[in-house]
């Protein structure tokens, strides 16, 4: 091989040495690129995530005599009381603030009356929408109930809400206030996690419409009069004395002869 043959060879090697370093130059920027990304996400996104929950109020639950699941009461009592709420409205709170505990004192406990609580999701522009996080919380109220802890969670969930979609009841916040209940976190994670309530909220959701629903709050009061089922609504977060006024004609209706 001549010099010149050697000399050309010895460029072109050189030639491909140089855009051999170039290209691993720009693979290791783009790794580098790549990296600060994944660091930001983990910053930004991942970290935040592994932070524990705070701000998660405790409650003292009213007490509800003869629990079954989400229902407290006689199952002999002469008049049913089926409430369908949204653990997101701010009107199903103040039912259960003002009112639920004296209908208890007054009515269930007595043995005249068996409350029982359903669910319902966000009403949407005159109608049942469904909110992803109502229904997330009616689950999880409900996984609860598989350790006779309903009305614990139900108490705790309307304590923690934040605002409707306002973040109130992601997975996260539904643990801390599961945890806060006392619930065995296995157990619930496992239920929840899986959707195992999900047909029982849906089946609420339709029955509440099938109802005539306006809205949530919503009462159905039935009893037997006559020998013939009756019915007998209320809609919204109505005073005390309006549910005694209508308790009262059901239980007058129904022991009538």
């Amino acid at each position: 091989m001549g010099r010149k043959d050697r000399e050309g060879l010895s460029k072109r090697e050189e030639f491909r040495e140089r855009r051999r370093r170039s290209e691993l130059r720009g693979r290791l920027i783009w790794i580098g690129v790549i990296t600060l990304f994944v660091l930001f996400v983990a910053a930004f996104v991942v970290i935040p995530l592994l932070k524990p929950v705070t701000g998660i109020q405790a409650v003292t639950s009213h007490p509800r005599p003869m629990v079954d699941r989400n229902t407290t009461g006689d199952p002999k009592a002469p008049v049913k009381l089926v409430e369908f709420s949204d653990y997101q409205c701010p009107y199903c709170k103040r039912f259960v603030l003002d009112t639920e505990g004296q209908i208890i004192d007054a009515y269930v406990a007595t043995g005249k009356v068996q409350f029982t609580a359903r669910s319902a999701g966000n009403w949407v522009s005159g109608n049942m929408g469904g909110g992803v996080e109502s229904q997330n919380s009616a689950m999880a109220a409900y996984c609860a109930a598989d350790q006779n802890k309903f009305w614990e969670m139900y108490d705790a969930l309307f304590a923690n809400v934040l605002g409707e979609e306002a973040g109130s009841f992601t997975a996260r916040r539904l643990q801390a206030i599961a945890g806060g209940v006392g619930l065995d976190m296995n157990a619930f994670n496992a239920c929840y996690s899986s959707n195992k309530y999900k047909s029982e909220v849906d089946r609420d959701l339709q029955d509440a419409k099938a109802g005539g629903i306006n809205g949530t709050p919503y009462f159905v009061i039935t009893y037997t009069s006559g020998g013939q089922s009756r019915t007998d609504t209320i809609d919204g977060a109505q005073p005390f004395s309006t549910f005694q006024q209508r308790l009262d004609a059901a239980l007058a209706a129904a022991s009538a002869p």
